[in-house]
């Protein structure tokens, strides 16, 4: 068979990783897979999964959602699509029989007619950059010994807080900031980090589907109602969105 399939989910980052291994159940059934984003996004993917046709749409309207990744689907003679929104303008995708039943990563998967335990094989469809990783933890962590906590507060609509006295004294904070133009030269630092602080964002989203860390070591800072907010995998430490709430928990180091 070398018949393709697209995806059509054009932004954003942490989606494209939820999704990812939706596409990879599809290469492992012997389809090519198109799948038009949002040109910004594009220096993430195109190493780092190279067995995707990725094609850049642009941002200059409204019509990257739907009406441009269609059009890039065509151009490259790829008919069969599946539209992984849970919610569109324009759209009725709440007619479907699931929409009121699944947490929005569920209905991805629903949608794609794809089991959901595939969310967590993500790592069997990635390309690792080892000389990548390494330049960013050089970087950013050097030769200091000492340990060291891995924060992310920045969602594509939020900024999360959290009570930062939970942290040792002694422990390095290490922001994730735009340092490089892949999320994925962070997965050594994430991988050798003492304790990751994550708000509900693509880095959250990586981690969970790659069992980074454990169960001690991870924790989530919510920032959305349930029905977004996706389903985890892993074990993590839930707390407190100080810029929703003031309570807050305390990292157990022992």
């Amino acid at each position: 068979m070398n018949q393709k399939i697209g995806l059509i989910q054009s932004r954003g980052l942490g989606d494209i990783v939820i999704a990812l291994p939706i596409a990879g159940y599809y290469r492992d059934q012997g389809y090519s897979v198109v799948w038009p984003i949002c040109s910004e996004f594009i220096s993430h993917w195109q190493h780092t999964v190279p067995w995707i046709e990725w094609i850049p749409v642009t941002t200059d309207s409204g019509s990257f959602f739907f009406e441009q990744p269609i059009q890039a689907l065509r151009s490259v003679d790829c008919t069969e699509a599946i539209v992984l929104y849970q919610a569109l303008t324009g759209q009725e995708f709440h007619r479907r029989t699931f929409f009121q039943h699944t947490k929005f990563d569920q209905y991805k998967y629903t949608a794609a007619e794809v089991p959901f335990h595939y969310k967590w094989r993500l790592p069997e469809y990635i390309t690792r950059n080892a000389a990548r990783e390494q330049a960013l933890y050089d970087q950013i962590i050097g030769t200091d010994t000492a340990p060291y906590v891995v924060i992310h507060t920045e969602g594509s609509d939020h900024h999360a807080d959290f009570d930062r006295t939970i942290i040792p004294t002694n422990w390095r904070q290490i922001e994730i900031t735009a340092a490089t133009d892949s999320v994925w030269d962070w997965l050594t630092i994430l991988e050798r980090a003492e304790c990751i602080i994550l708000v509900d964002s693509v880095f959250s989203n990586i981690v969970d589907q790659m069992n980074i860390g454990t169960a001690d070591s991870r924790y989530f800072i919510p920032r959305s109602h349930i029905g977004l907010t996706p389903v985890l995998g892993q074990h993590w430490n839930w707390i407190a969105n100080t810029r929703l709430n003031k309570s807050a928990e305390t990292i157990r180091t022992g």
